[in-house]
């Protein structure tokens, strides 16, 4: 984990009960995104979440029939998760190990958090994001859309986070080069006090 990516990480720990309350409602953009999830997959299905914050969409998933392992990289709310009664894990979705006992996930949703990564590590978390999951399984993502890097301190979070905005060029061919396909890419207003330009990504593990 890079010095920024640290401070990130830290910069949500420091305010993550704030932040999981601020975010509790879900935005009709999100649910239109989790129901299209849910309408693909038969219930049962086992979803990887990666950045499951306050719980929020976990929630929603299994709501309506699936099954998901919550995941956070932010320690605080992972214990916010625990204290719920969930199981959840402290998890880097670059570094750690992403395998089930289970056998592979049947989908990855990672709404609003892959766009902490740093440029040059997307594509290998794509890449072991397919590894972990079946054949046929479905990726949704969620990343701001824009050029280059930027710190910001908007929302709950006091602290200043590092955010890296993509592209839709740039986006498909990492995930092509990385075990997707049928990329889907949906550009989307979207945002809690402001709206602002989000890319949302389906693919399909090839």
């Amino acid at each position: 984990m890079t010095d920024a990516q640290a401070a990130t990480v830290q910069a949500y720990d420091a305010d993550a009960a704030r932040y999981a309350a601020e975010t509790r409602e879900l935005p009709e953009s999100v649910r239109r995104a989790l129901d299209e999830i849910v309408g693909r997959l038969p219930s049962g299905a086992r979803v990887l979440e990666i950045g499951s914050g306050g719980g929020r969409d976990a929630a929603y998933l299994e709501e309506h029939g699936l099954r998901v392992r919550r995941t956070d990289i932010t320690p605080g709310f992972v214990a916010l998760l625990r204290e719920q009664g969930h199981q959840a894990d402290v998890l880097d979705p670059l570094t750690d190990d992403l395998a089930s006992p289970e056998g592979p996930y049947d989908a990855v949703w990672a709404s609003a958090s892959l766009l902490h990564v740093a440029r040059t590590d997307l594509g290998t978390v794509l890449a072991r994001l397919a590894e972990a999951t079946r054949p046929g399984g479905l990726l949704r993502i969620s990343l701001k859309e824009g050029d280059g890097e930027a710190w910001s301190t908007h929302g709950a979070i006091s602290a200043p986070r590092l955010f890296t905005y993509w592209r839709e060029e740039d986006l498909r061919r990492l995930a092509d080069a990385s075990g997707w396909v049928d990329v889907a890419v949906d550009h989307v207003m979207a945002g809690r006090t402001e709206l602002q330009p989000w890319l949302e990504i389906t693919a399909v593990r090839a």
